[in-house]
């Protein structure tokens, strides 16, 4: 529990220490913000800080922040570290300059803002990249809370043969079409506070569940085992680096973040608001992620004979298992959430925890494809002015994502393959956004301040290309050639955005 405790305060105190800098050296002044200069009633809508603030919340935290660390826990207490670390350092400095560098040029989306900073080659590859993420998104932000409606609100078997599984779908997809296409005031902006004070409840409900009922957590200078699993023969086995940052992923540092923060930026009213709007809501991302990470490891502790969980191995590698019936069955990562609410808050608080674990990817899925319907309006030049255009657009998006998601759930495998391919994705888009805020910083007279994004871009550069390099699905190449080949990619990244920084930007 030190360990966990630990984290904590590195998030609070080294949160609150690097926001405050993080603001000084972009220096966010009284001008007029695009919500007053380019107000339209539809995407550019003046809204209050705590509106903007949940939303943007919402927005960014889907399924990452609680299925990755699920999974990510199994690496070891090393997790209560590394995931604030890099939250601070990483993810929350990421998400704060994406958002006021938008603000400040007018509430341009990413691939405008890639456009501007890193030139027309590599606009057209992030465009074609963020398009094909955000489209997965909405696919697997159905797939996911569809699920667990299905499975742990209603009691169904959530097979594709059973009709109540496209009901529940179908409903959500309903939702999403209707957030899409509706201004973002008339929709996201009525319902997403009482979504957002369901989620924080939930979040704190576990954590305080955590010390009261007292649950076994690993620390760092402890023997890494617990109820029989050995996290230090996991941390070897499944090469901590790159694995576990990718596992984790949303709880540290998400590229589909950037994709959604600079829909904020078209309703803020003040520059100011950013550190709060931005920094802070990714630092309750982080939050969020340790209180799903220490509360899986509790379950761990608690065994399957005690209503936790236990990990065997399978030919597919280390899996949860629960008492379920009576008897010793295979659970997914999903349903150990509901093992966790229920445990800690009961069946009733279990199941307003549960709701909110529903809520997170619905929150996410529906902005996504809303981003994907701006990126798409403004690559085509499609005016979205009227509601029959926004229509027009849409709907060939959400076909195409039905036919999707009917694949990912008749295919036993299918999910699987859209997921782990998401994972990657999603982290590999960080690198387009950060290499912009580095190129953005260098020619705005502060070069002096390069290395804020360069040591998370030099990270995040290694760690997805060799993750791509070594893994099943991606090159299958051995260990080390996959680290020696993130390397070299890492390097030239990295020379690349340095060199174009220095190189004076001129209007296309």
């Amino acid at each position: 529990m030190q360990t966990f405790i630990i984290g904590l305060l590195i998030l609070i105190i080294g949160g609150a220490a690097y926001g405050a800098f993080c603001q000084k050296v972009f220096s966010p002044d009284d001008r007029q913000t695009p919500a007053y200069t380019k107000q339209d009633g539809v995407d550019f809508v003046p809204m209050s800080k705590w509106k903007n603030s949940l939303i943007n919340l919402l927005n960014i935290a889907g399924t990452g922040p609680i299925l990755g660390p699920i999974q990510g826990i199994l690496f070891g207490p090393i997790a209560f570290i590394t995931i604030p670390i890099g939250c601070v350092l990483g993810g929350a400095m990421h998400d704060y300059f994406s958002g006021m560098i938008s603000v400040r040029e007018g509430g341009i989306q990413m691939p405008e803002m890639i456009k501007k900073n890193t030139g027309a080659f590599i606009h057209k590859l992030y465009t074609v990249f963020v398009c094909l993420v955000l489209f997965m998104v909405g696919v697997v932000f159905i797939y996911t809370p569809g699920d667990i409606a299905s499975t742990q609100v209603f009691g169904f078997s959530g097979t594709a043969s059973e009709p109540s599984t496209w009901i529940i779908y179908s409903v959500i997809f309903v939702y999403y079409l209707v957030a899409t296409l509706f201004p973002i005031d008339k929709i996201i902006g009525k319902i997403y506070p009482i979504f957002g004070a369901v989620l924080l409840l939930s979040a704190v409900g576990v954590f305080a569940m955590l010390f009261i009922k007292g649950y076994s957590l690993v620390n760092v200078w402890e023997p890494w085992t617990l109820n029989g699993f050995d996290f230090m023969s996991y941390f070897k086995s499944e090469h901590f680096i790159p694995t576990f940052f990718v596992t984790v992923a949303c709880g540290i540092l998400s590229g589909f973040h950037s994709t959604q923060i600079t829909l904020v930026t078209r309703t803020m009213q003040h520059e100011k608001e950013g550190r709060f709007t931005f920094y802070n809501m990714m630092l309750t991302e982080g939050f969020i992620a340790m209180v799903w990470a220490a509360g899986a490891m509790a379950m761990i502790g608690l065994g399957a004979e005690n209503a936790g969980i236990t990990l065997q191995m399978t030919d597919s590698g280390w899996a949860y298992f629960a008492n379920i019936g009576g008897t010793l069955q295979q659970v997914s990562a999903t349903s150990v959430v509901g093992i966790v609410c229920k445990d800690m808050l009961g069946s009733i608080g279990g199941m307003i925890a549960i709701v909110g674990v529903i809520i997170l990817p619905i929150t996410s899925g529906d902005t996504a494809l809303r981003s994907l319907r701006l990126i798409l309006s403004e690559t085509f030049h499609i005016k979205q002015d009227k509601g029959i255009k926004r229509i027009l657009l849409a709907l060939p998006v959400f076909f195409l994502c039905y036919l999707t998601l009917i694949f990912a759930k008749s295919n036993p495998n299918g999910f699987n393959i859209i997921w782990r391919y998401f994972g990657w994705s999603n982290q590999t888009l960080s690198i387009f956004a950060l290499s912009s805020i580095l190129i953005y910083l260098m020619r705005h007279e502060k070069k002096r301040y390069l290395w804020m994004p360069l040591l998370p871009l030099a990270f995040y550069s290694f760690i997805t290309c060799a993750y791509i390099s070594g893994a099943k699905f991606g090159l299958n190449l051995p260990y080390e050639i996959s680290l020696i080949i993130g390397g070299t990619f890492t390097f030239l990244v990295c020379a690349a955005a340095i060199v174009t920084g220095k190189k004076p930007y001129k209007e296309s």
